[in-house]
């Protein structure tokens, strides 16, 4: 099973991966990780991503992510997976794939953006990342408010999904 932890830039999705990671003994992985040096740059330089900037590592995501479904990996992934046609080139229609959606409040997400240090990631790009976000319209979407704290965060999501 692959669970994929999406939202904006702030909301978490490292953290909470993590957390969850270690407490159910699972691999994670993190987006971030998958962008190319250009395209961190660009976000560093306070220009949002565009489409086409997104293309080649949503791609290299969808492999790694059928890579891991073929070993029967478990794995956590952190992916801000805005849109739903990016959802759509990562997750597809395989059930394998569950989809946890961390919300909250734009003042708090700004807060922690502003807090956070040596991420390549400003706070000024949040409100892109709040335009382009397509929340999950499936059913199968696991809403998570970022408010709540760490431990009953990873508890909600470990009964939603049942691991």
């Amino acid at each position: 099973m692959i669970i994929l932890i999406m939202g904006v830039a702030g909301s978490g999705k490292t953290t909470i991966g993590q957390a969850l990671a270690a407490a159910i003994k699972w691999e994670f992985d993190d987006a971030d990780t998958f962008h190319s040096v250009a395209a961190k740059a660009k976000m560093s330089r306070g220009e949002p991503l565009t489409d086409a900037d997104r293309q080649p590592w949503l791609e290299s995501l969808q492999t790694a992510i059928a890579q891991w479904l073929q070993a029967e990996k478990n794995v956590i992934l952190a992916c801000s997976a805005l849109k739903a046609s990016y959802r759509q080139i990562l997750c597809g229609d395989d059930s394998r794939v569950k989809l946890v959606y961390l919300t909250g409040r734009y003042e708090l997400i700004e807060q922690r953006l502003r807090d956070r240090h040596g991420h390549f990631m400003p706070a000024n790009l949040l409100q892109s990342q709040f335009d382009t976000l397509e929340a999950p319209t499936t059913a199968a979407a696991i809403y998570i408010d970022i408010s709540q704290d760490l431990g009953a965060i990873v508890q909600q999501i470990r009964n939603s999904l049942n691991v």
